[in-house]
């Protein structure tokens, strides 16, 4: 998929252990034993009070910090707060409360879910760089235990910080009625306010951990990635991080006039149902309205049933917008503003991002429970055909189409990789195999705990090759978090990505043996995969147009293509 230009296998290094030995033992206390390892506290102060944490053999760790207050009633669509000072040392022990949202099970979580987690070695450096991470979720699911930085600092001495936000109607919402109080709050970004809140925190008490506080790299992964990109041109993100990653992140903004539309529209039926409206024209427009009832209206609803709203977006920026071109939290000229926050930048992509959101589209549902979609060649091909064109546009939109839009304003060093791992069934098992590279492929890299899709990947990152990937894609953020450039001793040279370069991105693989690094570029662009789609002869004509317009159509990536194919949704037309 790649032109290649340079390629290097990275192989394990042997690491020599010295012993420094003495004739002066003899003279030591007996602190000073091999062996012997002062601890180090747990217990931490923050400006508003002392929380203790727990110790594992290589890192300290303190869950569920608050970074604000509770967000609940008349706080409900505010800006954060400070949090509640406490005068007790605080168990932060256990998991915080999550933000509320709907799920398989239900819903869960809280209107007070304002925390962080903190993982740092378990040594006593101090100074050490700082990686804040926003969780995926489509912001409306998700929590800070997507990673646990446990692994990653162990072996690399950095603080990792997880942090859990505002989700849903809760954590993003337009509506004229709400707009009462100042400009970032008439914004409609509440999670983006509340992830504001968190580097504020991270600033003013990250020191207190062992991290440097001027040394801060803001990243997060799908949501958390596009809520990195915004932050890239937000003025309140200004000055906030010194470098920023966005793993399978890319560029979306919603219109905000738009927005209010959708959102009216999809909280109407709780206006008619509770006898508020006859029916749910007349609600929505009185939810598009700036009647004062409807603030007391909004305040008053159960948030179960607010979140439980726009559940089936898929990575549809349509059935639930977020991210609004406010004009003061987001500009309204979005990712065409001249005025970027630039710090160096590392933007991430899995080769088929699309491979999970296929599968699991409804389209497909019957074919995953009588196991045709895998048996079936006709079914089979038909994913196939999704999974390759999909994954092609939404790797572009991850990197390529962000990294170009960039160029021209963006005054810091831009880094892209693409991850291959996951292609090929005789490294990764027929389980992984059938999804590629997808869409969260670098967790179980940067978390090597991390148990999220175990289910589906079997032990695919189980060989050396993919331990040693594990070791080389942690060291490229190490790197990078500590100095602002990913390359280091002994790590495959990865170079900026470059508009006019052959060799603009970093492809990162492995075999059973080991990992392998080489700089390239894609075979294609946006218009080649379209050119490509029309000429692909795997299935038929029918099922190509029932595809195109049923799955691919209205995500991230499909503009484009739903143009070409005249199915752009109104939302979606400029």
């Amino acid at each position: 998929m790649k032109i290649q230009k340079r390629k290097v296998s990275w192989g394990l290094l042997l690491l020599a252990m010295v012993t420094l030995g003495g004739c002066n033992q003899a003279n030591q206390s007996k602190n000073d034993k091999e062996g012997e390892k002062e601890a180090v506290s747990v217990v931490r102060e923050t400006a508003f009070g002392k929380v203790k944490g727990s110790e594992e053999k290589d890192a300290l760790i303190w869950l569920g910090i608050p970074y604000g207050g509770d967000t609940a009633k008349e706080a409900r669509w505010k800006a954060p707060t400070d949090p509640e000072p406490w005068e007790d040392e605080r168990d932060a022990t256990k998991a915080g409360s999550v933000a509320l949202q709907a799920g398989a099970d239900g819903v869960t979580g809280s209107e007070d879910g304002l925390n962080l987690d903190i993982y740092r070695p378990n040594n006593d450096k101090k100074d050490l760089p700082v990686l804040v991470y926003v969780h995926g979720g489509n912001n409306q699911t998700g929590t800070a235990a997507e990673i646990s930085g446990a692994s990653f600092v162990a072996d690399h001495d950095a603080i990792v910080v997880s942090v859990n936000y505002r989700l849903g109607p809760l954590g993003f919402n337009p509506l004229p009625a709400l707009k009462d109080g100042s400009e970032e709050e008439n914004s409609g970004n509440y999670a983006l306010l509340d992830l504001s809140k968190s580097l504020d925190w991270v600033k003013e008490n990250i020191e207190n951990f062992g991290g440097d506080k001027d040394n801060v790299t803001m990243s997060g992964f799908s949501a958390g990635g596009r809520d990195v990109m915004a932050m890239l041109i937000s003025p309140i993100f200004e000055g906030k991080f010194n470098k920023a990653i966005s793993f399978s992140g890319g560029m979306t903004i919603a219109d905000e006039k738009k927005s209010q539309d959708v959102y009216a529209e999809a909280i109407a039926p709780l206006v008619v149902e509770d006898g508020v409206k006859k029916d749910e024209a007349e609600a929505k427009k009185w939810l598009l309205s700036s009647d004062s009832e409807v603030k007391d209206y909004l305040y008053a609803l159960d948030g179960d049933r607010l979140v439980s709203l726009m559940s089936n977006a898929g990575i549809r920026m349509n059935v639930f917008p977020h991210l609004f071109n406010d004009g003061y939290v987001i500009p309204e000229e979005g990712f065409d503003t001249t005025s970027y926050n630039s710090v160096p930048l590392m933007m991430l992509t899995g080769e088929q991002e699309f491979s999970l959101f296929g599968r699991f589209d409804p389209y497909f549902a019957k074919y995953i429970e009588d196991g045709k979609i895998d048996s079936d060649p006709e079914i089979a091909n038909q994913y196939a055909f999704i999974n390759k064109y999909g994954g092609q546009l939404y790797s572009l939109f991850n990197v390529e189409d962000s990294a170009e839009k960039m160029n021209k304003n963006y005054q810091s060093p831009i880094y892209g990789m693409e991850i291959e791992f996951g292609q090929d069934q005789a490294v990764v098992g027929e389980d992984m195999a059938k999804l590629g590279a997808f869409h969260g492929v670098f967790v179980p890299l940067l978390d090597t705990q991390s148990k999220n899709y175990a289910g589906l990947v079997g032990d695919a990152y189980e060989s050396d090759g993919a331990k040693e990937l594990s070791k080389m894609f942690q060291d490229y953020v190490y790197e990078f978090i500590k100095n602002g450039d990913p390359n280091g001793t002994d790590l495959p040279q990865w170079d900026e990505w470059k508009e006019d370069a052959s060799d603009n991105l970093l492809f990162v693989n492995a075999d059973k043996q080991k990992a392998s690094a080489e700089m390239g570029s894609k075979e294609y662009d946006y218009e080649k995969v379209l050119e490509d789609i029309d000429k692909d002869t795997t299935i038929t004509d029918e099922q190509k147009k029932e595809l195109i317009n049923k799955v691919m159509n209205g995500r991230w990536f499909s503009k484009g293509l739903d143009k070409k194919y005249d199915q752009l949704s109104e939302f979606d037309k400029e």
